[in-house]
C-alpha cells in the first residue's frame, strides 16, 4: 500500500515528476489543525480542558503501574526482563492518551512551539496552555498514583522491589544526566506523536507509538508528567519511607527534566520542523 507521500508524488525520475509535486506539507497542515482544536478546547470551556489534561495524568499511571507490576513478578519468573516488560507495558499510556483525545504537556511542548512560531497563537496563550495542562496532569497523576497505591499489587511490596530501586534512581541522577535524558525522552515522545499523525491505519499507529515509547522508557529516560505517577505512586506505596525521596530530590528531578523536555520536545522537534518546513522549496514533509 501506499504510504500519502507517494500517492502525491509519482515514482517517477525527479526531472518528470518535479511539476507534479505541490509545495504544501501535509504534516504541517496536520500539526495546525491539531494546534487550532488545542486553542478551541482551552478557549471554549477551561474545565472540560482541565479534565482532558488530568485524563493524561490517569493513562500514564495506568501505563506506569502496569509496567512496575509485572516488572516486580518478572523478577522472580524471568529475572532480567524486568525493564522490557515495564518499558512494552508503558507504552500504552501514551496510545490511551492519544486515542482518547486527552492533553499531555510534553506533546503540548511540540504544539505551542509550532503555534507560536507560524503565529498561529499569542506566547502568552502558548505559556497559558502548557501551565495549565501540566498541572492539571500533576493533579491527576498524583491523585491516581495515590488510589493505586490503595490496590492490591500495591500494598505489601518488598523494599528492594523493582519500582522503589528504580525511582530511587531516578531521584539521584545529576543535573546534566537529567536534562540530556528529558531532551531525548521528549523527542521520542513527539517522534511517536508525529508518526501518529501521519499514520491513518490503528493498527499501525499503536505499533508505531508502542516501540517509539519502548525505546525510552527502557532506556529509563526522563519524562516529567511521567515522573508525576511513579513518584506519587511509590511515595504512598512505600508509605514515604524511602530515603532517596526527599522534597529537594523531587523538585530537582521534575524541575529538570521539564527544561530538558522542552528543550527536546519544543525546541528540537517542535522549532525544528515548523523551520524545515518553512521554505519554498517544493520537497516539504
Amino acid at each position: 500500500m501506499k504510504t500519502d507521500l507517494f500517492m502525491k508524488i509519482e515514482e517517477t525520475p525527479a526531472t518528470e515528476s518535479e511539476g507534479h509535486v505541490k509545495n504544501q506539507s501535509a504534516l504541517m497542515s496536520q500539526l495546525e489543525y491539531s494546534i487550532s482544536k488545542k486553542i478551541d478546547l482551552l478557549s471554549s470551556s477551561l474545565p472540560r480542558y482541565a479534565v482532558r489534561s488530568m485524563l493524561a495524568g490517569l493513562f500514564l499511571a495506568l501505563g506506569t503501574a502496569i509496567g512496575f507490576y509485572i516488572a516486580i513478578r518478572m523478577h522472580g519468573a524471568l529475572p532480567g526482563l524486568e525493564k522490557a516488560t515495564y518499558a512494552f507495558m508503558f507504552s500504552w499510556g501514551l496510545v490511551m492518551i492519544i486515542f482518547l483525545n486527552a492533553e499531555l504537556g510534553t506533546s503540548n511542548m511540540l504544539y505551542t512551539t509550532i503555534g507560536v512560531y507560524k503565529k498561529k497563537m499569542s506566547f502568552a496563550f502558548a505559556l497559558k496552555l502548557l501551565l495549565i495542562c501540566i498541572f492539571f496532569n500533576l493533579i491527576g497523576g498524583v491523585l491516581s498514583g495515590y488510589l493505586l497505591s490503595l490496590t492490591t499489587p500495591f500494598s505489601h511490596l518488598e523494599p528492594d522491589n523493582f519500582m522503589f530501586t528504580g525511582v530511587a534512581a531516578k531521584l539521584t541522577k545529576s543535573t546534566s544526566q537529567i536534562l540530556v535524558e528529558g531532551m531525548f525522552a521528549n523527542i521520542l515522545v513527539n517522534i511517536a506523536v508525529l508518526a501518529s499523525l501521519r499514520i491513518k491505519d490503528d493498527t499501525a499507529k499503536v505499533l508505531v507509538i508502542v516501540f517509539v515509547i519502548f525505546i525510552f522508557s527502557f532506556l529509563g529516560y526522563e519524562h516529567v508528567i511521567a515522573n508525576f505517577p511513579a513518584f506519587s505512586l511509590t511515595y504512598f506505596s512505600a508509605h514515604g519511607t524511602l530515603a532517596e525521596m526527599t522534597a529537594g530530590n523531587v523538585l530537582h528531578n521534575l524541575f529538570f527534566t521539564l527544561i530538558g523536555n522542552f528543550i527536546g520536545g519544543g525546541l528540537v522537534m517542535g522549532l525544528g520542523y515548523a523551520w524545515l518546513n518553512n521554505t519554498e522549496s517544493k520537497y516539504v514533509d
